[in-house]
This record gives structure tokens, sequence and C-alpha cells, in this order.
């Protein structure tokens, strides 16, 4: 019986939080082009929206964890804390996410974060 090879990536990040930070951006720009169109009242209305949404949430919180401490210390304004947090209720306490919150998350939250995540992928170019 053959082990089964591990495919190789095709780029590897330059370095560690590399690949956090393109994941964040890559689910940052989906929430984005997911709202596209919306207004608050009718996102909480299209379940399959909302429910893509927060699955990019919840990928964004996990990849926050994956990101050093000194490049969180770099960008106090984020709620780095909270953002992986939040990742535990999307996965555990699904049933009390609330479509306002993830609308909210994705209208006051998302932009800013973006906005870093660009800096330190230049910061690492």
């Amino acid at each position: 019986m053959s082990v089964p090879q591990r495919r190789p990536t095709l780029s590897m990040p330059s370095k560690p939080a590399g690949g956090a930070l393109r994941d964040i951006l890559h689910h940052i720009d989906l929430a984005m082009q997911f709202v596209e169109g919306f207004g608050g009242g009718t996102f909480k209305d299209d379940v399959r929206t909302v429910y893509a949404v927060t699955r990019c949430l919840e990928i964004i919180s996990e990849a926050s964890r994956r990101l050093p401490e000194e490049l969180k210390v770099r960008h106090p304004a984020i709620a780095w804390k909270h953002m992986a947090s939040a990742g535990n209720v999307y996965r555990h306490d699904y049933e009390d996410v609330a479509a306002q919150f993830v609308w909210d998350t994705v209208q006051r939250a998302l932009p800013p974060l973006r906005v870093v995540v660009e800096q330190e992928i230049a910061r690492q170019a």
C-alpha cells in the first residue's frame, strides 16, 4: 500500500504571515462581493448570502489566529482578539449569530481590516 504524496503548494509565502494575510484579503473580498447590491434589510432575508458571508468571517477569524503578535501590535485599532474569538461564535454558537451582526461586521470592520492587510502584504514584498 502506497502512502499518498502531498501535493506541493504552488506558491509559498515569503514570510509565515503571508498565507494568512492572503487568506484574509481573499475572504474580505468575497464577503464584500457577496453583499454587493444588498441593504441591511434585504441582506438578512437572503439566507444563502448570510451563510456565505458568515463562512467568510469564520475563515478570516481563523486566519487571524495565524498572524504573529508583532503584526497585531503594529495595528492596535484592529480588534484582533475579538476577531479571533468571533470564529468560535460562528462555529459553535451559530444559532445565536444574527444577520445584523454579520452585516455590521462586513460594513464596519472589514474595510479598515482590508487596509491593514494590504499594508502588511506590501510590507512583505
